[in-house]
C-alpha cells in the first residue's frame, strides 16, 4: 500500500459511522443515534402509547365496575323478592276466602301468620326492628313525637311507648322508631 492511495486514507480517517452502525443506535431506529430530537420523539411516542393504553384500560375498568355494581344490586333485589314470593302466595289464598263462610278470628290468625312469615324472611335478609320500650332515648334511632312525665329520675329520658317501630337494614337506618319519651320534672 502506498501512502498516495486515497481510499485507504479516507476510510481510516472517517469519524462518521457507516449506515450499518447507525441502525444499531438507540431503539434500533436508523438515523436516531446521536440525534437528540429523534431520540426525544421516540421516547415521547413510547410514553404517549403507554398513556393511551393506560387510559383505555382505566375506562374499561370503570365501565366494567359500574356494570358489576348494577348487576350486584339486581341480584340482591332478586334474592329479597324471591324470599317474599311465598308471602304473595299466602296473601293470594286469603283473597280467595269466602267471607260468608269464614269467621273473623280465622282471618286475623291467618294474617298474623303471614306477618310472622314476612318478618322471618326480612330478618333473614338483614332487617332489624327498632322497638325501644323502656330503653334510653337515642335520637339517632328514635324520633320523639311526644313526652310524658316520668315517675322517677331513673326513668328520665327513656322510651315510654312506641307509636311506630323503626327499621334498620344492614346498618342503614330505614325509618326511626316514633316514640313517647319520659321526662323527669323533679
Amino acid at each position: 500500500m502506498s501512502e498516495s492511495d486515497p481510499t485507504i486514507e479516507t476510510a481510516a480517517a472517517d469519524p462518521v459511522p457507516s449506515s450499518s452502525a447507525e441502525g444499531e443506535g438507540a431503539g434500533g431506529d436508523p438515523g436516531t443515534a446521536g440525534d437528540p430530537v429523534a431520540e426525544w420523539k421516540a421516547a415521547y411516542e413510547e410514553q404517549r402509547d403507554k398513556y393511551l393504553r393506560l387510559a383505555a384500560d382505566h375506562e374499561n375498568f370503570r365501565k366494567r365496575a359500574a356494570k358489576e355494581r348494577l348487576e350486584a344490586g339486581v341480584r340482591g333485589q332478586g334474592e329479597l323478592i324471591g324470599s317474599l314470593v311465598e308471602l304473595l302466595d299466602d296473601l293470594g289464598r286469603f283473597a280467595q276466602v269466602d267471607p260468608a263462610t269464614t269467621d273473623a278470628r280465622t282471618v286475623v290468625d291467618g294474617v298474623s301468620m303471614v306477618e310472622k312469615k314476612a318478618m322471618k324472611a326480612l330478618t333473614a335478609q338483614g332487617l332489624e326492628v327498632v322497638n325501644p320500650v323502656d330503653q334510653p332515648f337515642d335520637p339517632a334511632l328514635h324520633d320523639a313525637v311526644a313526652t310524658e312525665v316520668a315517675e322517677s329520675e331513673a326513668h328520665d329520658q327513656t322510651v315510654a311507648r312506641v307509636y311506630q317501630c323503626g327499621y334498620v337494614f344492614k346498618g342503614q337506618m330505614l325509618r326511626p322508631a316514633r316514640v313517647v319519651v319520659r321526662q323527669w320534672n323533679g
